[in-house]
C-alpha cells in the first residue's frame, strides 16, 4: 500500500469518526443544501461571509465516510480564507478528484486535501468527495435550490 493510500484511509477514518465543524453555525449568513441521490449523502453547508472572507464555516448532515470527511476537511481548510481563495481551492480540488487515473497531477497547492487524490481511482466516489465543495460554492454565491450531484 502506498503512503498516500494509507494516509487517505487514515484521514477518511479520522474525519468521519470525529468530523470538524459539524454543527449549524448560528452566526452564518449563507447556507446551501447538497444531495447525492446515488448514495444518499445529504448535507448543509453554512458560511459566515464578511467582507469576502470566510469568518466561519460548518456543515451538518448524513453521508458516507468520504462525503463526511471531505466536508470536515474542507471546513477546516476554508475557515479564514477569502472568497477568491475558496473558489481557487474548489477548482484545484475538483480538478484533482476528476482527473483520469494515471494522469499526472500537481498536489502542491492542496496541502492536506491531497489525500483525496485517491478518490479518482474510484469514479463512483468522486461525487461523494465533491458534494460538500459544490454545496459550499453555491452557498458562497447564494444560489437557491439544492445542489445535486448525479
Amino acid at each position: 500500500m502506498s503512503d498516500l493510500t494509507q494516509l487517505y484511509q487514515e484521514v477518511i477514518l479520522d474525519h468521519n469518526k470525529s468530523p470538524r465543524n459539524y454543527r449549524k453555525c448560528d452566526s452564518c449568513n449563507h447556507e446551501s443544501e447538497g444531495f447525492n441521490p446515488l448514495c444518499g449523502d445529504h448535507l448543509w453547508v453554512y458560511l459566515n461571509l464578511e467582507n469576502d472572507k470566510i469568518k466561519d464555516i460548518s456543515f451538518q448532515g448524513n453521508g458516507c465516510a468520504i462525503s463526511k470527511s471531505s466536508a470536515s476537511l474542507m471546513t477546516s481548510i476554508l475557515k479564514g480564507k477569502s472568497k477568491e481563495e475558496a473558489e481557487k481551492l474548489f477548482e484545484i480540488f475538483h480538478k484533482v478528484v476528476t482527473s483520469k487515473v494515471g494522469e499526472e497531477i500537481d498536489l502542491s497547492e492542496l496541502g492536506k486535501l491531497a489525500v483525496f487524490a485517491g478518490v479518482r481511482d474510484y469514479p463512483a466516489r468522486v461525487k461523494c468527495a465533491s458534494l460538500a465543495w459544490h454545496t459550499m460554492l453555491n452557498a458562497l454565491h447564494e444560489k437557491d435550490g439544492t445542489t445535486i450531484t448525479e
